[in-house]
């Protein structure tokens, strides 16, 4: 098989749940994020799952995401739409029971006027500066949207992996300003505002990254492992190069793996020369480039030369990997693409 094995652990996935629903308090429901294909490991095993560990409730940043998870899920669970009622989404909202979060005047009025008594939340801006209703917007018809019984209202915090930031607490501050007194429904923390504490959770959390092993969840248990077959080996002599653009040059005879995965399976390029792989605890680097389809590796000091080497694993996560790669654990997730064959564990099931 030249395809790489990407292997989501939902046992894990299902434990983080349950954690962060502790940390969260028994006062406070405890959602699911699950946009982005559940980030990138498949929404469909893994929001049946997180529904099994306990979750009621789920958010996605599409309407079609909410389809799927619908689909998923069958009725009953409730499906919040982060982009909110977009133009053209109203039979889908309608049909598949979602509940979008509004995030404009505009969208509060294509809602109440297209769907009136259907479900709805409101996303305030606390200092994000990406989506939601403003101070000054939310203050002018503040009165006409309580009136209409929004299931929850809701904010997003910038800094939350931060814990010292000032943000956070100006942005607790700007969401009770606009919230207190309104009797109705809160959320305003995701993986990052569960770990500030109990002031940040109000009603609901909405722990998305941490559900999966990322950081800044550092007791997450481990949820993925990627591993890459190797298709040829070579020997390299002294003085030859290795990949594109002759970026490593042997200094003595080495022994190259060939592996199945490259940037277009969401490895950037960033990686070359820098990440290691895995086989078992020994570990291997990269050497030259990372390409579209292929990465080339070290292996001159394994005893055997392995089946396939892991790059996600026990010894290295994805935000480790992501440091490697200079960007976040996020990223690199949401990218793995779809030419891995998924393979899910579930003890439990």
């Amino acid at each position: 098989m030249a395809s790489a094995i990407l292997t989501i652990d939902l046992d894990a996935v299902g434990a983080n749940w349950r954690a962060l629903d502790r940390l969260s308090g028994p006062e406070v429901q405890t959602a699911a994020v699950v946009k982005a294909d559940a980030y990138g490991l498949g929404v469909t095993r893994v929001a049946r799952a997180l529904a099994q560990a306990g979750a009621r409730r789920f958010f996605v940043a599409q309407a079609e995401e909410g389809a799927a998870v619908r689909q998923a899920l069958g009725p009953g669970p409730q499906i919040s739409v982060l982009s909110g009622h977009m133009s053209g989404d109203t039979e889908m909202i309608h049909d598949l029971d979602l509940t979008p979060m509004l995030n404009s005047l505009e969208q509060i009025t294509r809602h109440l006027e297209s769907l009136p008594g259907h479900p709805f939340g409101v996303q305030l801006d606390t200092g994000l500066n990406r989506l939601g209703v403003e101070m000054l917007e939310w203050q002018a018809v503040a009165a006409i949207i309580i009136d209409a019984g929004p299931a929850l209202l809701m904010s997003h915090l910038a800094c939350a992996d931060e814990p010292d930031h000032p943000l956070n607490l100006a942005q607790l501050e700007a969401f009770h300003e606009m919230t207190d007194g309104t009797g109705l429904p809160r959320s305003l923390a995701a993986t990052g505002g569960i770990q500030l504490g109990p002031k940040y959770h109000f009603d609901l959390t909405r722990p998305g990254i941490g559900l999966y092993g990322g950081l800044p969840f550092a007791t997450a248990a481990p949820a993925v492992t990627l591993s890459l077959p190797v298709i040829q080996t070579r020997e390299v002599d002294p003085g030859e190069s290795v990949g594109y653009g002759c970026t490593w040059v042997a200094e003595s005879t080495a022994i190259i793996a060939t592996l199945a995965a490259g940037y277009a399976d969401g490895l950037p390029r960033t990686l070359s020369n820098t990440a290691m792989l895995w086989d078992g605890d020994i570990p291997c680097p990269i050497v030259g480039r990372v390409s579209m389809d292929l990465i080339t590796v070290d292996i001159t000091h394994l005893r055997e030369i392995p089946r396939s080497l892991d790059i996600l694993g026990p010894h290295q996560t994805v935000d480790e990997l992501a440091e490697a790669a200079g960007t976040i654990g996020y990223e690199l997730l949401t990218a793995l693409g779809p030419r891995y064959t998924r393979r899910y564990l579930e003890h439990s099931a």
